[in-house]
């Protein structure tokens, strides 16, 4: 697992974690990327509803994907919620692990042009890599694009090693969000009205970084699917072709509404 300087995570962060020991009330599991240490999932905090038996959702050596509660470094201990996660966060912090592990082989590469080892890598240029772009991926990705941009994190070797491995290799990433639009229209042409409204939400919100799409789902329910280069803005895509679709439809008298995943 990618390494972190930090110590402890920050409250509400997304965290991979394996589950150690499941008892009645709750289990502990290990933080990954925070040198194994030791947190708690509550009963209440598992699932959604009333739970009859744990094991059915979480047993020993699971990788899950936890939301930070609470973090007491004087107690050693930290809260963490399964329940709290939605569908499409578990989707991109997966994927933000896999890019992550890819960026530190990249980093592993760079050291290994300059005579060095992953450690001597990390204490030089990755941790102040990750203070200043977030994550060693966004550091190596903008070291891809420009290698001015980490020119005042890491010294002029390392500037040249890491953007010449990096704009070989980095690829930007894709983020695919999910939403449901249910939408009606009572009108003789209403089909046409509705398929119409989402032609005028697709095309609005596409662009050569964008895709939408809308997909019949039942009656009156549609799935629209949105990549973009980033989640944040696949998310407020997604929610803006909705807002379009839905208000073209009820500006004639229609009904639409907007469930996200």
């Amino acid at each position: 697992m990618v390494r972190r300087r930090s110590e402890w995570p920050s409250v509400d962060e997304l965290v991979i974690c394996t589950v150690k020991k499941v008892f009645p009330q709750g289990a502990f599991a290990t933080l990954d990327e925070y040198g194994d240490k030791e947190g708690m999932i509550h009963i209440s905090e598992v699932a959604s509803g009333w739970i009859k038996n744990i094991r059915n959702y979480v047993r020993e050596n699971q990788k899950v994907i936890c939301r930070v509660l609470h973090v007491d470094p004087e107690r050693k201990h930290v809260d963490l919620s399964i329940r709290r996660v939605k569908d499409s966060e578990r989707r991109w912090k997966a994927q933000r692990v896999k890019l992550e592990q890819g960026a530190e082989k990249l980093l592993e590469i760079a050291a290994k042009k300059l005579g060095k080892d992953l450690n001597q890598a990390y204490e030089e240029v990755g941790f102040a890599l990750q203070e200043k772009f977030g994550d060693l991926y966004s550091a190596i990705e903008s070291a891809a694009k420009s290698k001015e941009s980490i020119a005042d994190v890491v010294d002029e070797r390392w500037m040249e090693v890491l953007h010449e491995v990096a704009a070989s290799t980095v690829q930007p990433p894709t983020y695919k969000v999910t939403g449901y639009v249910n939408l009606s229209c009572t009108l003789p042409n209403g089909v046409e009205i509705i398929k119409s409204a989402m032609i005028k939400a697709r095309e609005s919100t596409r662009d050569e970084n964008t895709n939408v799409e809308f997909y019949y789902v039942g009656s009156p329910k549609y799935r629209i699917e949105v990549v973009a280069q980033s989640y944040k803005a696949a998310e407020n895509i997604l929610q803006r072709a909705a807002d379009i679709a839905i208000e073209a439809v009820t500006k004639v008298g229609g009904k639409g509404e907007f469930q996200k995943t």
